[in-house]
């Protein structure tokens, strides 16, 4: 095992992954921003370096920088956590040049999974069910309106390199497509610096469906459960639960299964996550996307397991054995997580500002992964995650019922935040039914 870590993040999930390393006794690295120096994860971090001025592209996408900071502080790995350059196959293979140990997969298994055309292409060959959709980057209109003619409408158009929803648009008919061709292509350049486009069949009443993977050293690739994220605004998610409650024991099988193959199918190594999209109607599934890293929702899957993923997540890039026995792998209760946002509760819209006051909720069940206090600023430049409040019950029933206490006792003020709209979720009669679909949010908020 490595002594010394990098945490090449920012946030709740750079204080999420020091709180692992501490508890391994891993001598742990922050790296930070002028906008970022009075984060309680900068002053929780054993040592901390100034990498650049705000902008992330002068700080959190600095390779050049990041990797210094590591030579500078003896740090003999890095942990990217999620966004920024969690998922680039370059930064990856610059630390492993540099002869640091990369606690994720291999470089090639990101370039494999990372488009998402050449991704559903292998799994495909992987006999992983994918959707009818195109083989090729679609390069223009005819081509687009050619495809669609023959998948069927609806249809989607999607960035191929792109993620967050960026990109990405349903069309019911050639106009439709005609409308949102060009405009998907023009974002897909600007936020991917890669305009190509994918069409694949849409799916009217879908639930998105995850199941986190852990690829080990000796080949083997362990599915721990799945996570239902269908609560979601402008295709980004804001809620999340384990397990799914519109997934039946049999669907849920068949998608462990799958997500397993698709990691075989890139000899996958780590912490993974594969993304499925649910036809609630024909309770059938198929494959959507791999996040090559971990996923900001993990909290609930290590709530109904037990396990520390980022404690896996050292042992395996160390080569060391993981921390439990996968023949014990057992899910006990129910977990919800709830975004907590600095933005608006009607139209979620980024509010930047000050926060004034600051304090938590406490309990049975409840964890909170933070990446604030009172006295800090939330500035424009990075996304307004504040927390993630995570709550764990013996069932789902009593799950909702924790979650809507601590909403209630979550106290933040001086800027705006979404709990609010998370108080109206946990009353919301489709949401407690467990009946809903990826349209949720906008019949909640029309």
């Amino acid at each position: 095992m490595f002594a010394c870590v990098l945490v090449a993040n920012r946030g709740e999930i750079a204080r999420r992954v020091i709180r692992t390393a501490r508890k391994m006794g891993i001598r742990a690295v922050a790296v930070y921003s002028e906008a970022d120096a009075d984060l309680p994860y900068v002053a929780e971090a054993d040592e901390a370096v100034l990498i650049g001025p705000p902008a992330p592209v002068s700080s959190y996408l600095d390779i050049a920088a990041i990797l210094a900071a590591a030579a500078t502080t003896g740090a003999q790995a890095v942990h990217p956590g999620y966004g920024f350059l969690a998922e680039n196959p370059d930064f990856a293979a610059a630390v492993l040049a540099a002869g640091l140990t990369w606690v994720g997969p291999s470089p090639d298994s990101m370039t494999q999974m990372g488009d998402k055309i050449n991704a559903r292409n292998l799994m495909e060959q992987a006999g992983v069910p994918v959707s009818p959709g195109t083989h090729e980057p679609v390069a223009d209109l005819t081509t687009a309106l050619a495809a669609a003619e023959q998948i069927g409408y609806p249809v989607m158009i999607k960035a191929s390199a792109g993620g967050g929803g960026i990109g990405m648009t349903a069309a019911a008919d050639p106009e439709q497509l005609a409308a949102g061709f060009e405009t998907a292509r023009t974002r897909a350049e600007r936020f991917f610096g890669n305009p190509a486009i994918l069409l694949e069949r849409y799916v009217e009443r879908a639930r998105h469906v995850e199941v986190q993977i852990l690829g080990l050293p000796d080949g083997r690739v362990l599915a721990l459960g799945e996570r239902d994220c269908s609560v979601q605004r402008r295709h980004q998610k804001v809620a999340e639960e384990t397990p799914s409650p519109g997934v039946s024991p049999h669907l849920r099988a068949r998608m462990l299964d799958a997500a397993v193959q698709a990691g075989e199918a890139v000899a996958y190594l780590g912490a993974g996550t594969v993304e499925c999209l649910v036809d609630v109607t024909a309770q059938d599934f198929t494959f959507l996307e791999m996040n090559t890293r971990l996923q900001v929702e993990h909290p609930v899957t290590e709530l109904v397991t037990g396990i520390d993923l980022v404690e896996q997540q050292f042992l395996i890039a160390a080569g060391e054995p993981i921390s439990f026995n996968p023949a014990d792998l057992a899910s006990r209760g129910h977990a919800i997580e709830l975004r907590v946002y600095a933005e608006d509760s009607k139209r979620f819209l980024p509010s930047p500002g000050l926060i004034e006051e600051w304090s938590e909720p406490v309990g049975p069940g409840i964890r909170v992964d933070s990446g604030y206090k009172a006295g800090n600023r939330v500035t424009p430049y990075y996304d307004p995650l504040l927390a993630k409040l995570c709550v764990h019950g013996a069932d789902r029933a009593q799950a909702l019922d924790r979650a809507a206490a601590a909403v209630a006792a979550f106290n933040i003020s001086g800027l705006k935040t979404n709990l609010q709209f998370h108080a109206e979720l946990l009353e919301s009669a489709e949401f407690r039914s467990g009946d809903y679909d990826t349209s949720l949010v906008s019949r909640l908020r029309p």
